[in-house]
């Protein structure tokens, strides 16, 4: 039956079948982003998603937007480009400097959904080490990069962005290398968009999704990769 919860001081949440078809996926409304909270989210396929004036919004929409790890990533001009490339790169070195870099309001955008609340509910998530984050460097610049929330063997990815052309494809780039060194099944782009559609994201009927996601959702994968580190790009 889909119906819209409302949340109280309980972490629980309701099956996310029970979302709303409009809008859609809208599951919930309210509740805090507290660590404990999030990650009992993600766990079920639930994220949050809502405008600095709205309520907190949980969403499990159908479909999903999900890529299947591969690597190496990218079309063959991605690579070439990729290849002549003097960036570097790294995990977990900047990730406030990620969250900012995402929170910046995009070409035609007044404002943006990665307030301030957002950032400190991914930062004290990523302080517990439940949140990673990709960057891609041109020297000591900061020029894109990507942050998200693994759980078990699927990434969910948050966000992602550029500020010199093709460096969030490369943060991504190093995203599946990683996932698909360590043995991670899926990524989770939540809802779909034309940048995604771009990248080769496909749409997964929620069923589907859910199904993967329980199945692989206590895959144990070691902390230990997630170890801030500089990476090599293989191509």
């Amino acid at each position: 039956m889909n119906s819209l919860s409302y949340l109280n001081q309980s972490i629980s949440f309701p099956p996310p079948e029970h979302a709303l078809t409009d809008p859609n996926g809208l599951l919930a409304i309210g509740g805090d982003l507290q660590p404990e909270r999030l990650q009992q989210a993600y766990y079920q396929g639930i994220f949050p998603w809502f405008n600095a004036q709205d309520p907190i919004l949980w969403w499990s929409p159908d479909p999903r937007a999900v890529f299947i790890p591969t690597h190496p990533f990218g079309s063959k001009s991605l690579l070439k480009f990729l290849k002549k490339s003097t960036w570097r790169y790294t995990i977990n070195h900047a990730f406030l400097d990620v969250l900012a870099g995402c929170a910046a309001p995009r070409n035609a955008q007044d404002g943006t959904w990665i307030s301030a609340e957002i950032q400190m509910a991914y930062y004290e998530l990523h302080l517990q080490g439940k949140a990673h984050s990709i960057e891609v460097w041109d020297d000591e610049h900061l020029v894109g990069g990507l942050y998200g929330i693994p759980v078990g063997g699927i990434f969910c990815g948050e966000s992602m962005f550029h500020r010199q052309t093709n460096a969030s494809k490369a943060a991504f780039a190093i995203l599946n290398q990683h996932v698909v060194k360590h043995g991670y099944h899926l990524i989770d782009a939540q809802v779909m968009n034309p940048h995604l559609i771009s990248l080769g994201a496909k749409a997964l009927p929620r069923c589907d999704f859910l199904t993967l996601l329980r199945q692989h959702r206590d895959q144990p994968i070691a902390a230990s990769i997630w170890t801030p580190q500089e990476v090599l790009i293989e191509l």
